[in-house]
């Protein structure tokens, strides 16, 4: 089984490293992101699939800005059998798909129909889904609408957050394409086309996507809190300055005071899922409250809201986002 892969971010390593593995297979070549500055230095680094693949001796690696003609035409002279995708972050158009005679199959990070579309992880714990999972389908055209040959589901945890989850549903995405990819190639398997009446998006983060507004209930800013983290993270302003919420809980009950006031907790232990852990700054909500865990100002280390308020003892009464 002659197998081109195309990714680029961590999420797709553990994909290409299963297709590595899979035995009588042979990957051929990889697609992916072209190297780009990244970090203080702005040195151009690999994408964590070109790492792998340069570490594996895979002999031919393309780095297009798009996939043209000139891709699939080099692809094609290897007389590939099938295609892998894992959030390459190209457009596959129809010439390329066509080379491939067992097709393109995707590694999704959702449940699909559920969250087509580029934050799946995102999106599932923002609408406070109870699981999540990988769908292997067929690239089509349209955007994640392929039909779906097999779906590996997991439970979304309360502290799970976008970057756990990813890692979870990697792993779980490639253990499932090492059964599905040989079989499917030996004609053994059927793709089931998704329902469209039960199609949600997850269209791609922006910074502003993470600004907190403490309007909204504790329930749903503490998904966001977890939804996104690593990025582009869960953000307020305190006087007048940025501060980023890393890790936070929600409680019931109301305060008197506005929305993003910042009050002093009472001391109490919080849930066994968070040992050690109490409410020491409670932020007031539209409905409940946000008890403060984790939190970062611009250029500084994250800190446990214990340590925080060691430095800045004046946080409790200040208005988050005035």
């Amino acid at each position: 089984m002659r197998i081109v892969f195309f990714g680029s971010p961590a999420y797709a390593v553990p994909s290409l490293r299963a297709c590595l593995d899979l035995p009588g297979a042979e990957v051929v070549a990889v697609v992916t992101q072209p190297d780009r500055p990244r970090g203080r230095s702005g040195a151009a680094l690999m994408t964590p699939v070109k790492e792998l693949a340069v570490e594996a001796g895979i002999p031919l690696i393309l780095q297009p800005e798009r996939v043209r003609r000139d891709t699939t035409e080099a692809l094609s002279a290897l007389a590939p059998d099938v295609g892998v995708v894992a959030a390459s972050g190209h457009i596959l158009p129809t010439h390329l798909l066509e080379a491939f005679p067992h097709a393109v199959l995707n590694v999704h990070a959702s449940l699909l129909p559920r969250h087509r579309g580029a934050s799946p992880v995102s999106a599932a714990i923002l609408a406070g889904d109870e699981e999540s999972g990988a769908s292997i389908m067929l690239v089509v055209r349209e955007l994640d609408a392929g039909p779906v040959i097999a779906r590996v589901a997991t439970r979304i945890g309360p502290r799970d957050t976008t970057g756990a989850l990813t890692e979870r549903i990697a792993d779980l995405g490639a253990a499932l394409l090492a059964e599905t990819l040989p079989r499917w190639v030996a004609g053994e398997l059927a793709a089931e086309p998704q329902d469209e009446a039960l199609v949600t998006y997850a269209p791609r983060l922006t910074k502003d996507d993470g600004r907190i507004d403490w309007g909204h209930p504790a329930e749903e800013i503490a998904r966001a809190v977890r939804a996104y983290h690593p990025w582009p993270l869960a953000t307020t302003t305190l006087r007048g300055e940025p501060l980023s919420i890393l890790e936070a809980w929600p409680l019931a009950g109301e305060s008197p005071a506005a929305p993003g006031t910042i009050e002093a907790g009472d001391g109490t232990a919080l849930t066994p899922l968070l040992p050690g852990r109490v409410t020491r700054a409670v932020v007031a909500c539209g409905t409940g409250r946000l008890v403060l865990l984790e939190v970062q100002r611009p250029g500084r280390r994250a800190l446990p809201i214990e340590d925080y308020l060691n430095g800045d003892r004046a946080l409790i009464g200040c208005v988050l986002g005035a």
